[in-house]
């Protein structure tokens, strides 16, 4: 057995911030998830449909690993990225940062992991690797997934080859601190103000506050887009609310990194774009509650009413950018 000593396993919400802030502790930067999610300008929205897919989707994030990119940008940290079709290369990229005792970040399809209990595919899921033995690795997850966990090394094997949506060809990744890091406190206010450009100069309509518009007006009709309402509209609101995102999608976390920074800046624009994601994350979630309420009675008076909540909260974001942009 190889174990890589010292990992925490905290109750963090998301996968990409959780692997984060073990790999990032274990070099002695200790951030709160908020606080990652929100130097790695991460906040972002798509609504995401075409015909191949058999249900929409609704994401609050960047894509995966823009995260983990835009972090290490910022923070002048030392990101080393592998990808590999090779199955014998793609373990030895993982074994050999472990051996050294270095904990490591992998980008897999969480479907194929011993622990997970709902199967459904997902390519941009992240963990943290800290050690392995001959029948298993040894991973942190999100405190939803049990924080320390283990799965065979076959099926991480399985999900870290998985091609598909959001998937990446056994991505690993090592980050270490330059041996003068750059002040993260110094970074907050470019990566909010990064955050709410791309968030309002979105290059298409499916993105930003005009992506919460698009899914305002599409989202009544969902009782007809479905195949298996009863099961797609409550799945899809509890994506929204408990997969990963920190509850309310990923728009709680970002009023809670607000929250943090208004007690280290002082800028007015900042307490306006606080309050407006903390009115913003009460609604998302009154929004997939709504979403649910639907899929189980089969009314469609509820995705009205979401419809509504949606076109409300495009210009709340729209308005908290904006203030947030002018940091």
């Amino acid at each position: 057995m190889t174990i890589v000593k010292d990992i925490e396993a905290r109750g963090t919400h998301h996968c990409e911030t959780t692997a984060l802030g073990v790999l990032l502790r274990h070099e002695g930067l200790d951030l709160p998830e908020p606080m990652l999610f929100g130097l790695g300008s991460g906040l972002s929205f798509i609504y995401w449909d075409s015909k191949s897919m058999a249900f929409p989707f609704l994401g609050g994030r960047v894509k995966p690993f823009d995260l983990t990119r835009n972090l290490a940008a910022r923070l002048g940290l030392t990101l080393m990225t592998e990808e590999t079709t090779s199955p014998r290369k793609a373990w030895e990229n993982v074994a050999a940062p472990i051996d050294a005792g270095q904990p490591i970040g992998l980008q897999l399809d969480c479907y194929h992991l011993d622990y997970f209990l709902s199967k459904v595919h997902f390519g941009g899921h992240v963990v943290a690797m800290y050690g392995y033995d001959g029948h298993d690795a040894y991973l942190v997850d999100t405190d939803q997934q049990g924080g320390t966990v283990r799965t065979s090394r076959t099926s991480l094997a399985l999900a870290r080859a998985e091609r598909g949506p959001m998937t990446a060809r056994n991505r690993s990744f090592t980050i270490t601190l330059p041996a003068h890091p750059l002040s993260w406190q110094d970074q907050i206010i470019p990566a909010i103000k990064d955050c709410a450009d791309a968030f309002l100069a979105a290059p298409i309509a499916n993105l930003g506050h005009r992506g919460i518009e698009k899914a305002g007006k599409q989202v009544p009709r969902w009782l007809l887009r479905a195949g298996e309402p009863q099961q797609d509209l409550p799945q899809a609101a509890l994506l929204m609310e408990k997969g990963g995102t920190g509850g309310s999608l990923f728009r709680a976390l970002y009023r809670d990194f607000l929250d943090e920074c208004t007690g280290l800046i002082d800028d007015g624009n900042l307490r306006a774009g606080h309050r407006l994601y903390a009115e913003a994350a009460v609604l998302w979630t009154d929004v997939s509650t709504l979403i649910a309420k639907a899929g189980e009675s089969g009314d469609a008076e509820y995705l009205e009413q979401a419809g509504v909540i949606l076109h409300d909260l495009s210009r709340i974001e729209k308005d908290a950018m904006q203030a947030l942009r002018q940091l």
